[in-house]
Parts: structure tokens; C-alpha cells; sequence
């Protein structure tokens, strides 16, 4: 029994260590609804898909919340973490220094407006436009010209227009409308050769007026209609722009040729936007999304479907011996139905 007594701390020692988890040094930044504080927690639905696979492969993660999207690459680069969880898209130029995950979410750009910025196209609001106004105002003062002229030339022919002057306007007004709307007037016919004359060009002209006249109501009220609103990536151009340096969406402008401002980070960006120093954000959709739906639609709306299709997934530093026990649990998780069950905790129903 003594040989055993001396040796059986040393096996409780191995055991315990065997059953000690691995301790795991992740890097993130604050991108909610993927990664964040919440009432002193690190939650969101990538650090909760993270503790889950954890707890499958016994790993014990250490979370080191970085100020900014490119501190927290830098630190997988230089091998400082042992890998890192956030939105981070999968894309070829970070493939080419580090490993990634299989993908993990589905994801794309989207456009956020100021709120002020969003109108709804309105038959009354394109009626109050000035340009508008304005051409119904000369419309009417066109009519009024020419019936009075109308009356100087038949006040003493035609009976319908033998009134005095002040009293003469409104009629003359009116038998020029219906000669323009209607055609005129069987029995107020002018009877004077000028006065004929002049009737058949104010109809036949009325023809040009009133398609001219059409077809400018129809310009201004779709002008109107659409006028200060984006509705896609083309009506960026001459915008106040901004994004996140460095991201998938700011390598997409630059590629379209859309000057905008780079911000560091997620908060100095939405701090610019509500501030007013840029009125249009382009960034991951579901970010813009959930800042609308927690209080940011106060200041913005999202517009648009999402576009520039992207995945996200865990990074690691090249040639780590974590990405294949991660992506086998990955695997698992979808199999069985946990994966799903995290994802619907955050975006609902997948689709």
C-alpha cells in the first residue's frame, strides 16, 4: 500500500492537469451586435458562438478588448493572441498573413442616412415645390393676358365680354380656361376677324401649353420626389461619406472612386454621424442595422438592401493548430442545431 500512497498525488496531479482547459487569448473590438459590453459582460453573437465552441474543445478564453479593428488584427499578425472574434470578413489581401475559420455569418455593406435625408415621395410635397408653383403662377397669368386681350378686341362685338374693366377680368380669365381646358364656348364664338383670329391660335397654341405645361408638372413633382434622397451606391458621388479606414467598405469606395472620411473606429464614426459631419455611413449591414433599431434611429436610417455580399469569420495566426479543431466544432454546431439556436438569439429566424 505504500507504493501506492506515494505515488497516488502524482496521479491526481496528472488528472488534474489533464482536466485543466486551455487557456485561449483572444483579441476583439466593440461591433455590436457581434461584439460587446453588455452590463459588464462580453457578449454579442461572435464572442457567444466563441464560448460555445470553448466550451466543446475545454478552452478557457481570455478576452482582450482592443480600441480599434486594426489593433486587433495586428495582435493575430504578430502572433500576440491566438486568434480573434469580431465581424471580420474573409477576404483575400488578410488571407494571405493569417488563417481564418470557416465562414460563420453571411454578410454585405449597406447605406445609413440621415433621418432628415429620407423622404417619402409625396404627391402633396412635390405640389408645394417652388418650381412648381411658379409654373402654375405664369399658367394663370398667361390665361389672365389673354382674355383680357380677348375682351379689348370684343367688348363691343361679342356680349359676353361688353362689362367694364374692373368688372371684366375674372370672365375674360374665365373664357380663356375653358377655351384652353374645353375648347371655348359655343355661343361666346368672337366675332371680330382679329378677335377669331386670335381665338383659333389661342387653341391651337393651347394644344403646346398645356403638353409643355404637363410635362412639367410631371418633372418637377418626380424631381421633387427624389431630390436630396440616395437610394444607391451612384448617388454617393459629391456626398459627405464616411466609413471605417481600413475596411471591406472603405476599399469598396476607394474602388468606386467615392471620396469619404475614415473614422478608427465604429463609435468615432457614429459620433460624426450624429454629430452631422457626414450624412451618409457605408458599413457592414447588420451593424448599421442593429445601431437603427437601439436608438439610432434618431439619427439615420438604413436604405436599401444590402450589397458587395461578404462572409465573417474567426481569424488566426497563420498555420495555428486551433483552426481545424474550431472548424471541426463549427461543423458540429451546425449539424446539430446550436449554431442556429445562437443565431436566432441575435437576428432572429435564419434564413
Amino acid at each position: 500500500m505504500r507504493p501506492f500512497r506515494c505515488i497516488f498525488p502524482f496521479i491526481l496531479l496528472l488528472w488534474g492537469t489533464a482536466l485543466t482547459a486551455q487557456v485561449i487569448e483572444v483579441n476583439t473590438v466593440t461591433r455590436p451586435p457581434f461584439s460587446m459590453i453588455e452590463k459588464g459582460e462580453e457578449t454579442g453573437f461572435s464572442i457567444d458562438l466563441l464560448h460555445a465552441i470553448a466550451d466543446r474543445l475545454n478552452w478557457q478564453v481570455v478576452i482582450h478588448r482592443q480600441g480599434t479593428f486594426a489593433e486587433m488584427l495586428d495582435g493575430v499578425v504578430g502572433g500576440e493572441v491566438d486568434l480573434a472574434a469580431a465581424n471580420i470578413s474573409i477576404t483575400a489581401s488578410r488571407e494571405a498573413v493569417m488563417d481564418f475559420s470557416q465562414p460563420v455569418f453571411e454578410s454585405g455593406l449597406q447605406i445609413l442616412v440621415q433621418a432628415d435625408d429620407v423622404r417619402t415621395p409625396s404627391l402633396m410635397y412635390a405640389l408645394m415645390s417652388w418650381d412648381l408653383v411658379i409654373a402654375i403662377g405664369l399658367a394663370f397669368f398667361l390665361l389672365l393676358v389673354g382674355g383680357m386681350f380677348m375682351w379689348a378686341l370684343e367688348r363691343r362685338a361679342q356680349p359676353y365680354f361688353d362689362r367694364p374693366l374692373k368688372e371684366a377680368w375674372f370672365p375674360s380669365f374665365w373664357w380663356a380656361l375653358n377655351l384652353v381646358v374645353n375648347g371655348g364656348f359655343e355661343e361666346r364664338v368672337p366675332r371680330t376677324p382679329i378677335g377669331r383670329m386670335f381665338g383659333v391660335l389661342l387653341v391651337v397654341s393651347s394644344l403646346f401649353v398645356v403638353s409643355i405645361f404637363v410635362a412639367k408638372i410631371t418633372a418637377v413633382m418626380t424631381v421633387e420626389a427624389i431630390s436630396g434622397s440616395i437610394t444607391s451606391v451612384n448617388d454617393l458621388y459629391g456626398k459627405r461619406t464616411g466609413t471605417i479606414e481600413g475596411s471591406t467598405a472603405a476599399n469598396f469606395l476607394q474602388r468606386r472612386d467615392i471620396d469619404y472620411q475614415g473614422y478608427s473606429s465604429l463609435g468615432a464614426l457614429l459620433e460624426a454621424f450624429e454629430e452631422g459631419d457626414i450624412r451618409v455611413v457605408v458599413f457592414d449591414a447588420p451593424v448599421l442595422n442593429y445601431y437603427v433599431q437601439h436608438g439610432g434611429s434618431a439619427y439615420g436610417r438604413t436604405i436599401g438592401q444590402a450589397f458587395l455580399r461578404e462572409y465573417y469569420g474567426f481569424v488566426f495566426p497563420q498555420g495555428s493548430a486551433l483552426t481545424e479543431p474550431v472548424n471541426r466544432t463549427l461543423l458540429a454546431m451546425q449539424e446539430d442545431g446550436s449554431y442556429e439556436a445562437i443565431y436566432r438569439t441575435w437576428f432572429g429566424q435564419l434564413d
